[in-house]
């Protein structure tokens, strides 16, 4: 525990860059946004499907617009990148506040989830598995409490905020916030470039084969098209549970007030498990992390179709929070070690490519179903044995992947 201190006080520059980073991100993540859902159906006049179908469309372009600029990361200073995507950030949530027909919404919608759910993100486990070898795990938990943070101290507070001034006031609320409270210390903490340098004698790290790896080879190699269900998956869950909150206090006759202790739930889960996969990936290797990474969500989307108690969605965002916690850690090491670090803000932004696809078909396809007549917290049961199914082929890839990480040569 003394050595994580000095650690942290050592670091706390680019730490806190990356914290900062993944805090700010909630503005455009699905739950933040879920918690202004019931109103803007009832100003748009939208059902569950087409609220569903315009975030997605909304959501499929953010995603196409970061596999084709999450490569700036390897380009443009990471203060300049982190700043401008500050001020459009901003620029949407203003959106939010001020528009008035379905175009504004959708493209504040596209702004929104572009900037936070993708680049904020993107950039903050950039610099994380750029800057750090010897710690990188740790490095990316510490970094990632941005997320439990945020849900914290966002949540609760959000809802009242709502009931107090209004959707569209707190969207303004969100824009100031950004503007004023992210914008500064963001620029100032990322002007300092951190070096691998300062661990190790090579700030460039070779991933498998002590190669290079460039996007176009990650695309071609076996292990991304295995990973897929590992990759889709917790995103696409985490998305319709929070997107689909109100609809699930509709059908359970829960008062959103009462389920917004389930994310202090999630985000305590989340940091634990985010510290033990982190320090578990620098001491055992993050391969060894795939089989486990959708049991605890499995376990906990299953338990929200039967259960008529509050409680029983407390325990599914718990077990949500700590698969979130796991990827986090998860991902931010496994690609520069797979993949190396030279090209890893193109790499990364292939992978939250990926991940921000699947967050898009979610609310589309399951607010279609709920359209059809099942509601979602039915379609929860199929969620929670599709989750288990796919953790059996997570310990096939764990095999292969271990051998060909163990035959890498150190660089």
């Amino acid at each position: 525990m003394p050595r994580f201190f000095a650690f942290l006080v050592a670091n706390l520059r680019w730490l806190a860059a990356g914290f900062l980073l993944t805090f700010g991100s909630a503005f455009g993540q699905t739950w933040f946004i879920s918690l202004s859902a019931p109103y803007i159906k009832q100003e748009y006049g939208l059902t569950d499907g087409s609220w569903g179908g315009l975030y997605t469309l909304a959501t499929l372009s953010s995603a196409a617009l970061m596999f084709w600029r999450g490569s700036a990361a390897d380009r443009v200073p990471l203060s300049r990148l982190g700043a401008g995507t500050a001020v459009v950030f901003a620029v949407a949530a203003a959106g939010m506040a001020f528009g008035r027909s379905i175009w504004m919404l959708l493209g504040s919608l596209f702004l929104l989830r572009f900037c936070g759910q993708g680049m904020f993100g993107h950039i903050a486990m950039t610099a994380m598995g750029r800057w750090f070898i010897a710690r990188r795990g740790q490095a990316i938990a510490v970094a990632n409490l941005g997320y439990p943070a945020s849900e914290i101290l966002l949540a609760a507070s959000t809802i009242l905020v709502i009931g107090s001034v209004g959707w569209r006031s707190t969207w303004l609320i969100a824009a100031a916030v950004i503007l004023l409270g992210i914008l500064p210390p963001i620029a100032v903490l990322l002007r300092s470039t951190r070096t691998a340098e300062q661990l190790d004698s090579s700030s460039l790290r070779t991933g498998l084969g002590g190669r290079h790896w460039q996007r176009r080879d990650a695309a071609g190699h076996w292990l991304l098209p295995a990973l897929l269900p590992a990759m889709l998956t917790p995103g696409f869950i985490g998305t319709v549970v929070f997107f689909h909150q109100t609809h699930v206090a509709e059908v359970k006759g829960w008062q959103l007030v009462q389920m917004a202790p389930g994310f202090t739930a999630l985000a305590v889960s989340g940091v634990i498990s985010s510290f033990t996969a982190g320090w578990a990936a620098d001491r055992f290797g993050v391969a060894k992390l795939l089989p486990l990474l959708l049991v605890p969500m499995g376990l906990g989307i299953g338990f929200v179709g039967p259960s008529e108690s509050v409680y029983a969605w407390y325990f599914a965002l718990a077990m949500i929070g700590i698969t979130m916690g796991i990827a986090s850690a998860l991902w931010g090491v496994l690609l520069p070690v797979v993949y190396g670090t030279e090209h890893l803000g193109a790499i990364r932004s292939l992978a939250v490519t990926i991940m921000v696809f699947s967050t898009a078909i979610g609310p589309g396809l399951t607010g279609l179903l709920i359209d059809r007549g099942i509601d979602f917290p039915t379609q929860c049961l199929a969620l929670g044995g599709w989750c288990l199914l796919a953790s059996c082929g997570g310990l096939v890839i764990e095999r292969r992947l271990s051998r060909e990480i163990g035959a890498t040569p150190q660089t």
